[in-house]
């Protein structure tokens, strides 16, 4: 057997077809990033989010209005611009999901405009920014309107998938709209008191914000006369520079038992350079191309076979050998078929054709032993047909 190096030009026409795949991959990814990937993505009701979950088609349409809309990312952030914007002319949109602020920071939001909008806020946030009401669980479905504020009056029915809220005090000043019953409301709006400056709506349902679902209804016109009543419109969205820890470097936000990770990763690194990297003996040096005996194949082909459990494989080979061995006794040349060698080989051998056959195609190997027994029986039929088609003379000698 003649192993030969391949030539650089033959594997690179080999492996052109992966190469000009590889590059009109890489070419479409930045075409598609090009396209989409500077404006799509980001945080669910971000006003600069394009995807279904983000709500930039509401605050376009707001600024189309004459709407100033400010998208902030942190309590400093937003106090800048509520006091560069005028508290009188300011409302605060608050979307906090991650609940980063504390209730400290929620209370001082309460200072910052003349209106303050909360979005699907937990149990903290109400406790902050609207103590009389609490989390009354999930809605879904079509919600009518019901009450007189005006935002409420102008969408007619809305999509309330999102949360529910309920008063503690039902005689407190406040007035409830989209009912879904059992005292369940998807808005709640709060007036002014001593303690706030500012006016405070709870709003439960998200699905009336986003892209994807701020058509359908009358949630375009809920959204819009609820975030337009002034003239700028800050959207702030808390992130981890409000965080009072956020100073703190990665090390130190690490949990203690991470501390060990990085040592372990370097053991489990090292143990399998060892591994696969060890050496079977020195290299030898030859020259090419190598001939290497049939003999050296042929074991090392039956270790892959023996190590893989590949038993009909490996008595596939021993067959197909046998065959064509067992067509030159029966004086059939190499193109004859398979069953006309099975018929030769039966009629000179004198054993009956379904036992050739089973021999030589149909039986399959299902344990080690079943090999060796099938492999004998192999040579036992070479044997008998080799026998057979001697000369006369020759058998009796």
């Amino acid at each position: 057997m003649t192993v030969t190096t391949p030539t650089v030009r033959a594997a690179g026409r080999k492996s052109l077809f992966w190469v000009l795949a590889a590059l009109f991959a890489v070419l479409v990814g930045v075409i598609v990033f090009a396209l989409v990937g500077s404006s799509a993505g980001g945080d669910p009701l971000s006003p600069t989010n394009a995807a279904p979950e983000g709500s930039r088609a509401l605050a376009e349409v707001m600024r189309d209005q004459g709407v100033e809309v400010v998208p902030t990312v942190s309590l400093d952030q937003t106090r800048k611009e509520a006091t560069s914007a005028g508290l009188e002319d300011t409302t605060i949109v608050l979307f906090d999901p991650s609940g980063f602020l504390t209730e400290d920071q929620l209370r001082q939001t309460t200072d910052l405009a003349t209106h303050l909008i909360v979005i699907d806020p937990d149990f903290g946030q109400l406790n902050a920014l609207a103590p009389a009401v609490e989390a009354a669980g999930n809605v879904s479905g079509v919600l009518d309107a019901d009450c007189g504020v005006r935002a409420v009056d102008n969408a007619s029915s809305v999509t309330g998938d999102g949360s529910g809220y309920r008063l503690t005090d039902p005689s407190a000043d406040a007035v409830a709209c989209l009912g879904s019953g059992d005292d369940v409301y998807s808005l709640i709006q709060l007036p002014a008191d001593a303690a706030a400056e500012a006016s405070v709506t709870v709003l439960g349902t998200t699905t009336a914000l986003r892209n994807e679902t701020v058509a359908l209804e009358g949630n375009a016109a809920l959204a819009l006369t609820l975030f337009g009543g002034t003239d700028t419109l800050i959207w702030y969205l808390p992130s981890i520079a409000d965080v009072e820890n956020a100073a703190l470097t990665p090390e130190e936000l690490m949990p203690p038992w991470t501390v060990g990770i990085p040592f372990a990763l370097l053991a489990v690194g090292l143990a399998a350079a060892l591994w696969r990297g060890r050496r079977f003996g020195p290299l030898v040096v030859e020259n090419l191309p190598v001939t290497v005996r049939a003999s050296e194949t042929t074991e090392g082909r039956a270790r892959l076979y023996e190590k893989n459990s590949a038993r009909l494989r490996a008595l596939d080979s021993l067959r197909l050998g046998a065959l064509q061995r067992l067509a030159a006794h029966v004086g059939l040349s190499r193109s004859a078929t398979v069953d006309e060698i099975l018929a030769a080989t039966a009629a000179a051998t004198g054993w009956p054709l379904p036992t050739v056959r089973a021999i030589l195609l149909d039986a399959q190997p299902g344990s080690d032993a079943d090999l060796m027994t099938l492999s004998d029986d192999l040579t036992r039929l070479e044997t008998t047909a080799a026998r057979a088609s001697r000369p006369t003379s020759e058998q009796k000698e």
